[in-house]
């Protein structure tokens, strides 16, 4: 069998972390990471393989936390039960760090960094829940709860500045409330014109976008303004267990539970439409998302299991992509 080196004509690099200016095409070994790498340039917006969660989970909380290199996951569904299992991203592989308080799934999340995080509402495998906690980059303390108990909600904003909105509040089904958090208590506002589950959102606690989930009709898109919902240009491919990133004017859509092994649908939105956009690599529905449209993290997930899966979206083309991983 040829080698790398006979068939290219050049060995495999050793590196004690990653090189400054990789050319496309180069494959080489992190030594810092024990893992190999692959770079590749491309014509337009794809998703690249990045380092797995520590814990396989499912029916994460929609919005995630941080940016692509200092994302935050926080609880979600294992294949055992719901967890309160926290873990962070440095661009390149998962730290295990302090749990939630309360264990749960189904929740929502806002956050801008890594560091500063807030999870609110959710499902402890019981009953919905109201529990608000904020994270300080090392520990989760319980604040103010919800004014409504419920899961399968979405979010937008920081932890001190966060949107509350839709969600499953029994007996209702098809919740439209909204809430926005002002660091210290949540407070009821204007609801969405279409009540929806299993939908995402992005933006900030006056500038929000809503899309997609389980609702009438399920590509519905709405924009927040600090004080009413607006109905606007709907989803290409409507879908619920949906995730997202990005702001108002600038999203990304990716991942659906319309089958039992999800799919890798991803859609961008740059204020006005839709546009759909190569798909994630490892289909799903449940994941978690962070950063932008132009740089954003898709982890965990459902398909049908709860996965480990991350992936990098890079706009336009570049991206490193983690080819293996040595023990």
């Amino acid at each position: 069998m040829a080698t790398y080196k006979e068939i290219l004509g050049t060995a495999v690099q050793n590196f004690a972390g990653d090189p400054a200016n990789p050319i496309n095409g180069q494959v080489w070994y992190n030594s810092s990471t024990s893992q190999f790498k692959y770079f590749a340039e491309y014509a337009s917006g794809a998703w690249a393989t990045g380092g797995n969660l520590n814990t396989s989970r499912g029916a994460n909380f929609p919005g995630g936390a941080g940016t692509q290199t200092a994302g935050l996951a926080f609880g979600g569904q294992t294949p055992v039960a719901v967890t309160g299992d926290t873990e962070s991203y440095n661009g390149s592989s998962w730290t295990e760090l302090n749990n939630l308080n309360t264990a749960r799934s189904n929740g929502g999340g806002a956050g801008a960094t890594n560091t500063a995080a807030l999870a609110f509402g959710g499902y402890n495998g019981t009953v919905e829940v109201a529990v608000n906690e904020s994270w300080n980059g090392s520990t989760w303390t319980e604040l103010g709860d919800l004014n409504l108990a419920r899961f399968w909600l979405a979010n937008a904003g920081t932890n001190t500045a966060a949107l509350a909105f839709g969600g499953y509040p029994p007996p209702s089904f098809l919740g439209a409330e909204t809430e926005t958090w002002n660091g210290t208590t949540w407070t009821e506002v204007n609801n969405l014109n279409n009540g929806r589950i299993q939908f995402a959102g992005c933006g900030t606690n006056t500038a929000a976008l809503a899309f997609g989930g389980n609702s009438t009709p399920n590509g519905a898109t709405e924009t927040w303004n600090g004080t009413s919902w607006t109905e606007v240009n709907d989803l290409n491919t409507g879908g619920g267990a949906i995730s997202g990133c990005g702001t108002q004017t600038a999203a990304l859509r990716f991942g659906d539970g319309s089958t039992p092994t999800g799919l890798g649908t991803t859609e961008s939105w740059n204020g006005t439409n839709w546009t759909t956009v190569n798909s994630l690599n490892v289909t799903r529905y449940y994941s978690q998302g962070a950063g932008t449209n132009t740089a954003g993290l898709c982890f965990g997930g459902q398909n049908p299991s709860p996965t480990t899966a991350t992936e990098e979206w890079n706009v336009p083309g570049s991206a490193t992509e983690i080819i293996t991983t040595t023990t």
